[in-house]
């Protein structure tokens, strides 16, 4: 098996996996929203539907995604500006991602909803990310951050910043 037909695997999970990730963290606002009102039955199958989204799909889904666009990354080493601006918008969805886990944790308790400025916020705000990392993906853009930004995101910038924190160094 050659080095590019691997790669080109990998970069096809990527795409799913991030496919699947996004269409979760949109789906999921939609089900919290249908909380309102409901009780008994209705609200333990809209419970048990919502926590199987996110448990079943949604978050294997954002694992494979960052595995995958991990092992890209080595495999690769893709090290540009937009990038870095990608890995921004990744770290964004992952937020999202972790956030929504914790408003299932709470939703589902008795006399709890979902505000509809919650809503307002969160699916423009996904929606948002996607594209975002979308635009930065597909156009690959030439950027350059101001220097504070460039020198922290520059190569091995980390192990310098919170090398001596953690007694690497030394």
């Amino acid at each position: 098996m050659s080095w590019a037909f691997l790669i080109a695997w990998v970069k096809i999970v990527h795409i799913a996996g991030i496919a699947l990730w996004s269409a979760g963290l949109l789906a999921l606002p939609i089900l919290y929203a249908q909380r309102r009102g409901l009780e008994g039955a209705p609200l333990h199958r809209l419970h048990a539907f919502t926590r199987m989204l996110y448990v079943a799909l949604v978050s294997p889904a954002a694992f494979i995604a960052i595995g995958s666009g991990t092992a890209l990354i080595i495999a690769m080493g893709t090290y540009e500006n937009w990038f870095s601006a990608k890995l921004v918008g990744v770290s964004v969805m992952t937020g999202l991602h972790i956030f929504s886990g914790l408003v299932i944790l709470r939703l589902f308790e008795p006399g709890r909803s979902y505000p509809a400025w919650r809503l307002g916020l969160v699916m423009p705000l996904t929606i948002f990310t996607i594209a975002a990392i979308l635009v930065l993906v597909l156009g690959k853009p030439r950027m350059e951050w101001p220097q504070p930004l460039a020198d922290l995101f520059a190569p091995g910038a980390l192990s310098q910043l919170i090398g001596p924190l953690i007694g690497v160094g030394k």
